[in-house]
């Protein structure tokens, strides 16, 4: 990929896969080759470099030798050379720096120079109303600053009608720019787009400062190649469109945005921020509400699924406005972020309310750092390629599935997530979003789950607690927990599981508490290197009765209070051992540290003891009564055999 500096920043992701798809350019499309899942590497993606030059970043100008454009009503004086006033229309000719202030009622400011020439438009203190075109309009140049004053307040506000010469689309934002834009400047700009967008420039959009507020009928900032953001204060609502979109799909390597600093608060009935292929967001403060927020998800005034379960597109999306014809999106949709190629978060504060996805790429998700809280009425992350969470903290606090790629990979993070079904999800799901499952949208070759060698879903590390509806992990391949704490809730229907997978589940360390419904339970696979155990009761638990598994000793190997009512326990910790005898209690009173359920550095006070096992393998299930029972090693269909009843049988959900 060519970088607007010629630079890339890598971006190191430890990951337990050699992970071949993910991306080390700008491509419209991401391979889904694929993946190994037995060996551990580090994989590089090559960040985008927005290449913020001195310029752009420093906001100043020469005061003595810049031509002075004084707005008054109608009509306008120029004091300086480079730039003649004709009625209301200003023109600007050649390079140089103009400063404008004062008011222009009905009137417009033109840039038309040579393509080589750099033009700094410095507002200090300026309204511009142009009731039928665009009140800033760029034709040419090689590149235009505009510069807000330290303490000035701007406005520029179009009418809802352009007078467009036939044939013609443009200009369509209030703001509008055939060459690279950049906004820099410590002062405050206001813009009010009553026809279409907000601010866009054709080429490259940079904004390295200044407080900006954009209201829009379409989209709020564009940057057809690219926008970057190093920082200022933004208030966007967008009603019919997008907060910030890059669309160039013509140029694999243009179409991104980089948002590395700054504060947002988007409104938007589409996507908050769109990028053609890549998006990265290194640091800022991110909150975006789209398509009237979570509430606004597929189901009905009385929480019915409506048909196609959390898709987005069975909704009547808003009418967007017409739109030019470089316009890269023909699908509405009201995603938080949204991707074709890419998604990196590598840090800042991002809080997302969306009715459809709230993080979503065509490619992979990467997100190494950050805090990203999350409430969606449809996926929380979605990758139709890889998912890695290498560190961060992620909280999913409403979602249809939490997490859902191709495959999903934890190394890392500190990991909430609720769920209406599937709290992480691998190249599955009912809500028609899955890999494979959205037309027009993904590009992946695996359909749900046929490929178990590109499907699975692998734990390394972190810190996850799931509390699904559907199943808790689902695999549709395969899952691997190296490492990490695990803790999951739910489901509470007989036709889901706490775990779910189609190949093998294999642990080799980290800690698992998973506790759900009886009827689809499974354990780990016997090829596991670490002791798993689990444990089908003859009837349902309440939410909040303590599960407590104690060894030989007397001694807490684990003490969980699961959020939702339950009737099978899987238990997996490497302080399992084969040939030793645990006994398993419910109720009593844990001390110690109470953390999403799990009691840790405490002392318990026993319950009722349900059952007493040795450990004769790696995977040993039974019932509460103590007789081995058979769960499904493969795909997870039909529930423990030899053991209790279908839940439906003893009032704990039916299927």
């Amino acid at each position: 990929m060519r970088f607007r500096s010629g630079k890339f920043i890598p971006l190191m992701l430890t990951t337990t896969m050699l992970i071949t798809s993910l991306l080390t350019g700008c491509q419209t499309t991401s391979s889904s080759a694929a993946l190994s899942t037995g060996t551990t590497t580090a994989a590089k993606v090559a960040l985008v470099d927005p290449g913020y030059s001195d310029r752009d970043l420093a906001g100043t100008w020469d005061a003595e030798a810049a031509t002075k454009i004084s707005l008054n009503g109608s009509s306008m004086a120029v004091s300086g050379s480079g730039a003649t006033a004709s009625g209301g229309t200003l023109t600007i000719t050649a390079a140089g720096v103009y400063v404008l202030s004062g008011t222009l009622t009905h009137g417009q400011i033109v840039v038309d120079a040579a393509d080589s020439d750099k033009v700094q438009l410095v507002l200090d203190g300026v309204s511009i109303t142009c009731p039928d075109s665009a009140p800033v309009y760029v034709k040419q140049a090689d590149k235009v600053f505009l510069t807000l004053a330290g303490g000035s307040k701007n406005t520029v506000t179009d009418g809802a009608a352009y007078t467009i010469p036939d044939g013609e689309d443009e200009p369509n934002a209030a703001i509008f720019s055939k060459s690279d834009l950049t906004i820099n400047g410590a002062g405050a700009l206001t813009v009010t787009a009553n026809y279409n967008n907000g601010i866009a420039s054709k080429d490259d959009l940079v904004i390295t400062d200044g407080t900006i507020t954009v209201t829009a009928v379409n989209d709020g900032l564009r940057g057809r190649d690219s926008v970057a953001i190093h920082d200022g204060a933004f208030v966007i609502n967008a009603a019919q469109g997008d907060g910030i979109q890059s669309n160039n799909d013509e140029d694999t390597e243009k179409g991104w945005v980089s948002i590395d600093g700054g504060t947002f608060d988007i409104t938007s009935g589409n996507d908050g921020i769109q990028a053609e292929t890549v998006l990265q967001i290194t640091d800022g403060e991110v909150t975006t509400k789209t398509g009237g927020g979570s509430a606004n998800a597929s189901t009905d005034s009385k929480g019915n699924e409506r048909p196609g379960r959390g898709g987005w597109d069975n909704q009547t999306a808003p009418a967007a406005a017409e739109d030019s014809a470089d316009s890269s999106d023909s699908t509405a949709s009201a995603k938080g972020v949204k991707a074709g190629t890419a998604v990196y978060v590598t840090g800042g504060n991002i809080n997302i309310d969306s009715s459809d996805d709230s993080v979503h790429s065509s490619g992979d998700v990467i997100i190494s750092a950050g805090t990203v809280t999350l409430a969606s009425g449809d996926d929380g992350i979605h990758a139709d390629s890889s998912l890695v969470v290498d560190g961060g903290a992620i909280d999913i606090s409403q979602s249809y599935e939490g997490l859902e790629g191709t495959n999903i990979t934890v190394n890392g993070g500190n990991i909430h997530i609720t769920a209406k079904d599937d709290g992480i999800n691998a190249a599955g799901g009912n809500d028609g979003s899955a890999p494979g499952g959205r037309p027009g949208e993904n590009n992946d070759t695996v359909e749900n789950g046929s490929d178990g060698d590109s499907t699975f879903i692998r734990i390394t590390g972190g810190y996850v607690v799931v509390n699904a509806n559907g199943d808790g992990i689902d695999a549709n391949g395969s899952l691997y927990v190296d490492g990490g704490m695990v803790l999951v809730n739910g489901p509470t229907n007989n036709g889901n599981g706490s775990l779910d997978y189609d190949g093998v589940a294999e642990i080799t360390g980290g800690t698992i508490v998973a506790a759900g419904s009886s009827g689809m339970a499974q354990n780990f696979s016997d090829s596991s290197s670490q002791n798993s155990l689990l444990v089908a009761y003859s009837s349902g638990q309440k939410a909040g009765t303590l599960v407590t598994l104690l060894d030989e000793s007397g001694k807490t190997i684990l003490s969980f209070a699961p959020a939702k009512d339950y009737q099978s326990i899987v238990i997996s910790t490497l302080k399992l051992e084969q040939g030793k005898t645990y006994t398993l209690y419910s109720g009593g009173n844990a001390g110690g540290k109470n953390t999403d359920g799990l009691y840790t550095d405490g002392s318990y006070s026993a319950g009722t003891e349900v059952v007493s096992v040795t450990l004769s393998g790696a995977a040993t299930s039974i019932s509460d009564t103590g007789a081995q029972i058979t769960t499904m090693g493969g795909p997870g269909r039909g529930g423990p055999k030899g053991g209790p009843m279908p839940a439906h049988n003893q009032g704990i959900g039916g299927s």
